[in-house]
């Protein structure tokens, strides 16, 4: 049984006034808003961030764009990016990517330096994955990534919607955890001791004609990390209730969690401790799904998906 470590009202949250994560009174600076749904943000070895933009549509292909702060542009990486949804970079350089459904990849997947996408692992039984949504690489050169569905045509292939863990050296995949029942957002803690996984349950898994079943879990899930990369001790860092919870996740290297909250009654970046205490929150102006820090100097940066587009903001660094 799941052990909860911290239950968080939406309507009452913990703000401590020397914790101040985010400039006061400050809204995030809007940076491109062209995109139908974007998604996935990361930071490349370049500097430049990299983001996902996937459109509704299932035969419109998805993109992945890039964002270079030294001119402030934005250009097109890769035109068909197989409906890419959350992003990351390997310790090669290498950019990873988890595509979903809805005539998309549904698959693991890496993509060159030209944005032509390769399939890392495409199935799990033999069958296809159900819609890969987020993923982490872990500081050990593994990858763990969440396996839900919230749209696509396609038949659910998987009985379950799970985490996997994908080992690069060894070419092994395996089932992490069954714990959440609809997992999305994923990140793993600074020491690599703890993964986060946000359960997103909202009961419906996008098919045509099937009828939505009632909303599930919204959690903050916690699980210590084996020097194996086993899970274990699965705990509840917050819980929304009725209310939507998480998207997407980042974790700065003081060990704070930025999450993306979709809640309706009150949605935007929030920030919590390891403990899943609540520090601060900063309202964003549309619906987030994804956030992730700039790289070298520009670490203190925190760049957001909402909406149709990519927007940044500062972040103080922790006290000590």
């Amino acid at each position: 049984m799941l052990l909860r470590t911290c239950l968080l009202l939406m309507a009452c949250a913990v703000s401590p006034a020397n914790a101040q994560v985010f400039p006061a009174g400050k809204p995030p600076e809007e940076l491109w808003n062209e995109g139908e749904f974007t998604e996935g943000v990361a930071a490349g070895p370049d500097g430049r961030i990299y983001f996902s933009d996937i459109p509704s549509a299932a035969g419109t292909p998805g993109r992945i764009l890039v964002y270079d702060r030294a001119t402030g542009g934005t250009t097109v990486f890769c035109t068909d990016s197989r409906k890419s949804n959350g992003l990351a970079f390997d310790s090669t350089g290498s950019l990873l990517a988890c595509c979903g459904a809805n005539d998309g990849g549904q698959a693991l997947m890496r993509f060159t330096p030209a944005g032509v996408p390769e399939v890392v692992v495409g199935t799990y039984h033999g069958r296809p994955f159900n819609a890969p949504n987020d993923l982490v690489v872990h500081p050990r050169g593994v990858v763990y990534f969440s396996d839900p569905r919230y749209v696509g045509p396609e038949p659910l292939t998987q009985p379950q919607m799970l985490v996997y863990c994908w080992n690069p050296t060894t070419r092994t995949l395996r089932v992490a955890t069954d714990v959440a029942k609809k997992p999305n957002g994923i990140e793993v803690s600074p020491d690599g001791q703890t993964l986060y996984v946000a359960e997103t349950d909202n009961g419906s898994s996008g098919v045509p004609g099937e009828a939505p079943g009632p909303k599930g879990l919204m959690q903050l899930l916690a699980f210590s990390v084996s020097a194996e990369g086993r899970l274990s001790s699965p705990r509840v860092l917050v819980d929304f209730g009725s209310e939507n919870g998480i998207d997407g996740m980042a974790v700065d290297r003081s060990g704070r969690i930025f999450a993306a909250v979709r809640s309706e009654k009150r949605f935007g970046i929030a920030v919590y401790d390891p403990a899943g205490t609540e520090l601060d929150f900063l309202a964003t102006p549309a619906l987030p799904t994804n956030v992730g820090f700039g790289m070298g100097d520009d670490s203190g940066t925190l760049y957001i998906t909402a909406g149709k587009g990519l927007y940044r903001t500062q972040v103080a660094a922790a006290q000590p």
